[in-house]
């Protein structure tokens, strides 16, 4: 089966050149964007059900624009009004910009990394009599709390949004036409399975970035064709160029 046609189960990208158009232009394929998961803010009650007081802390980490949006969200719906001391500090620069939406911008109270958690060790290592408190998703990666624990620093995780499947059924959007799925998360697997119950894959070929998404995909009883990253192909788009090329000169 010659590969023509590629949906990516991700947001299409806010710029028209990226690694995929770079691809589908050399090889002639098209190449679709479908988010297959979204993220929604947990309730104020699902929020309560966590017995979490937020001003009991003195400190927030983000970790991303999303962690931001909610947590000052659910402030305001419980009317809790974050003092000025509160303390911010965020993995990178453009996260911590982004605080301007909500607070005033003062150096003395918000604190930023280069992009990764354990860029912020000597930050953390300076403020260690502070509570943190951790706004994350329902499901998450354990590098935050991984890092505040070799600190022996004093924290909390709380979910303050959640990821959860898209509506592609309920939409009629049709997966029989693609040649490629490409997944990027077990959530993305999961709303698959939701969405189209009893799927059957076929000749469809399957590609998955991570280790724990090509768990999902396996457990799923899918066949995985396409694996990233390798020691050949560290990226998605370099693992299904490599794939393309050898099963398109077959």
């Amino acid at each position: 089966m010659r590969i023509k046609r590629v949906l990516v189960s991700q947001p299409k990208p806010t710029t028209e050149k990226s690694p995929y158009s770079d691809i589908a232009e050399q090889y002639g394929l098209k190449v679709e964007f479908r988010s297959f998961i979204k993220v929604e803010g947990v309730s104020v009650k699902e929020f309560r059900q966590e017995k979490i007081n937020i001003l009991d802390h003195t400190a927030v980490v983000f970790t991303s624009r999303t962690a931001i949006d909610h947590f000052f969200r659910i402030c305001n719906e419980l009317r809790v009004p974050v003092p000025e001391t509160m303390k911010y500090f965020c993995t990178s620069e453009a996260i911590a910009l982004y605080l301007q939406k909500y607070t005033v911008y003062r150096k003395r109270k918000i604190f930023f990394g280069d992009k990764k958690i354990e860029d912020m060790a000597k930050v953390f290592q300076k403020h260690k009599s502070e509570h943190f408190l951790v706004p994350l998703s329902d499901v998450h990666k354990e590098d935050v709390s991984g890092m505040l624990d070799s600190l022996h620093l004093n924290y909390v995780k709380a979910a303050f949004y959640k990821t959860v499947s898209s509506d592609l059924a309920k939409e009629g959007f049709d997966l029989s036409g693609f040649d490629v799925l490409i997944f990027y998360t077990p959530a993305g697997i999961r709303s698959l399975f939701q969405n189209y119950p009893g799927y059957e894959q076929g000749e469809t070929v399957i590609g998955a970035f991570g280790a724990a998404t090509a768990v999902a995909a396996e457990e799923g009883g899918l066949r995985l064709d396409i694996k990233a990253p390798t020691d050949t192909a560290p990226s998605m788009t370099m693992a299904l160029e490599q794939f393309v090329k050898t099963r398109n000169k077959k």
